[in-house]
């Protein structure tokens, strides 16, 4: 059986598009997870420059573990442009998985085909990409929401995967955290055993609008 030793304290932001210098940064934090669109310009050039500056800042953040999965507007990183390896300090999730101090993760970039920006696939695609998510998860961070939590656009439609939410109710991580819909940023609801995090930092109108969630996770050995 898991010993518990210890309690890690975790901080959640995504869609931060070039503001993230605008964000609190919080004290005493063990690990930060990105959910992705550190990025804002879907031309992969000039999507470079941006999230380049984002990731130079959060390689430095003063937080032992820092945990990034890119996002739909992250299209350097999809089209192969950013130089990952200098980023040291980041882990970068490409759809895998990692633990940390016993604290198990799950990280994809996928979301829902959206006007082809960056990693979007297709329904079919999904339901067997999302099948690579393990059990016994701690944290399961996508870029997009699953259907009908958090997901809700201003003109009312419901922009989460289904397929995903499928998985998710299947494997039950303790958190699945996730942006990509501004409207629902700062936010969180439970179902099931799980804890739903919507960690977009930003309004609809690309405005700071939070600075984040902090959760507390008992670490495993």
């Amino acid at each position: 059986m898991d010993k518990v030793i210890d309690v890690m304290k975790i901080w959640l932001i995504s869609d931060t598009h070039g503001k993230h210098e605008e964000l609190l940064i919080p004290d005493h934090i063990d690990m930060v997870i990105s959910a992705g669109d550190g990025g804002t310009y879907k031309n992969p050039y000039e999507c470079k420059a941006d999230l380049d500056r984002f990731l130079t800042w959060f390689n430095t953040l003063p937080i032992k573990h820092k945990v990034y999965i890119a996002g739909n507007h992250d299209t350097a990183m999809e089209a192969g442009l950013i130089e990952e390896e200098i980023y040291q300090e980041v882990y970068i999730l490409k759809h895998e998985s990692i633990e940390i101090d016993g604290v198990k993760i799950f990280g994809s970039p996928y979301t829902p085909a959206f006007f082809n920006w960056a990693y979007n696939s297709t329904e079919e695609e999904l339901v067997e990409l999302w099948k690579d998510i393990p059990n016994d998860l701690d944290i399961l961070v996508t870029h997009g929401p699953p259907n009908n939590i958090l997901d809700r656009c201003r003109d009312g439609y419901r922009a989460g995967c289904k397929s995903l939410l499928k998985r998710v109710i299947e494997v039950k991580p303790k958190y699945h955290v996730f942006g990509h819909i501004h409207e629902d940023g700062g936010k969180e609801e439970k179902h099931d055993g799980t804890t739903f995090i919507n960690a977009s930092i930003l309004d609809l109108r690309y405005q700071h609008h939070n600075d984040g969630q902090i959760i507390e996770l008992k670490q495993r050995r």
